[in-house]
């Protein structure tokens, strides 16, 4: 399948919205306690919010194509410095999804690719994202593009 990516449009984002919740299902199923769980209305305000971000100059929302449909999305953004995470301005990804019908075929790559690119087209001098812990292939898949480990989050349940 021959696959392109490109800016996302208000058109993807019924797919998007879907992507999205499935990512708010792994995260939850990861940790439960940590994690929202996706609502029936998920998937719908997913989509909403990443369509409310398409015009937004700082902001980088793209999707992979292929035969039509879209296999995926990114949502990144340029940040300036931030005293709570100690770094300063960086290009920050959000969110990495490819439909799990269409993994290890380099979408993800892809998608990792064109949204570093566009990142670094913005400004971005460096680009950070966190991943859970569980998520051993997104890991990979970072690794592999030259991401290093940088922080830990830890969390505890109170009460």
């Amino acid at each position: 399948m021959n696959v392109t990516v490109r800016a996302a449009t208000l058109a993807d984002m019924r797919v998007v919205g879907r992507l999205g919740a499935l990512l708010v299902r792994l995260h939850h199923e990861f940790d439960p306690q940590r994690f929202i769980a996706a609502t029936s209305r998920t998937a719908q305000g997913y989509g909403s919010f990443l369509g409310s971000q398409l015009d937004e100059p700082s902001v980088v929302v793209l999707v992979a194509e292929g035969s039509g449909t879209v296999l995926g999305y990114t949502y990144a953004g340029v940040e300036g410095t931030d005293y709570m995470s100690l770094r300063g301005p960086a290009g920050v990804l959000y969110d990495i999804v490819v439909d799990p019908a269409e993994r290890g075929h380099g979408v993800g790559r892809m998608l990792l690719d064109a949204t570093l690119a566009a990142l670094a087209a913005r400004g971005a001098p460096r680009v950070v994202l966190s991943t859970a812990e569980r998520n051993e292939p997104a890991q990979r898949l970072f690794a592999r593009a030259g991401f290093r480990r940088t922080m830990v989050e830890m969390t505890r349940e109170l009460g």
